[in-house]
């Protein structure tokens, strides 16, 4: 789906008129944010084809993980696809686990006395979302059925956490 088709259902919910009355913005801008933006095309570029660049421009993810935190959720990046079974998965398993009860003694520490503290908290949010996006490369290995590169791409949320 192209962004301005998700801008365009986005008004389905949500009266274009107020949206630009609240953002300070002409209603014919909020419009063309609708529209497929080419050279014979009325569209503009939006802010989804903005934010995407910027995405790309800088390779961080905390942007897209930052704006889906703001929606409720979080972001899991896929795992590349390279084709060419099989590969181990007992050692991607176990690694799972392994993360898993890091992210328990975490808590644990954490509740010993009582409270949890912002600094506590941040810590063990992020061996949870470490957790998230290390099943999540798994589970979509697995329905790929593709294990040859799984070690390679799941390391890497490990090894940049270790940065």
């Amino acid at each position: 789906m192209e962004s301005h088709e998700v801008i365009r259902e986005a008004f389905e919910k949500s009266s274009p008129k107020e949206i630009a009355a609240e953002m300070g913005l002409s209603l014919s801008l909020i419009y063309k944010w609708a529209q497929p933006n080419t050279e014979l095309g009325s569209g503009s570029r939006n802010p989804l084809d903005r934010i995407k660049e910027l995405m790309d421009l800088t390779d961080e993810p905390l942007l897209i993980q930052w704006l889906c935190q703001q929606a409720g959720g979080y972001f899991v990046r896929n795992p590349a696809h390279h084709g060419d079974p099989p590969f181990e998965v007992l050692p991607a398993t176990n690694e799972i686990i392994q993360q898993f009860a890091n992210l328990i003694s975490e808590i644990s520490e954490a509740a010993m006395d009582s409270h949890i503290s912002s600094e506590e908290s941040k810590d063990i949010r992020k061996l949870w979302d470490d957790l998230k996006a290390y099943t999540e490369g798994f589970v979509t290995w697995c329905e790929k059925g593709d294990f040859k590169h799984l070690r390679e791409e799941l390391e890497k949320p490990r090894r940049q956490s270790a940065e």
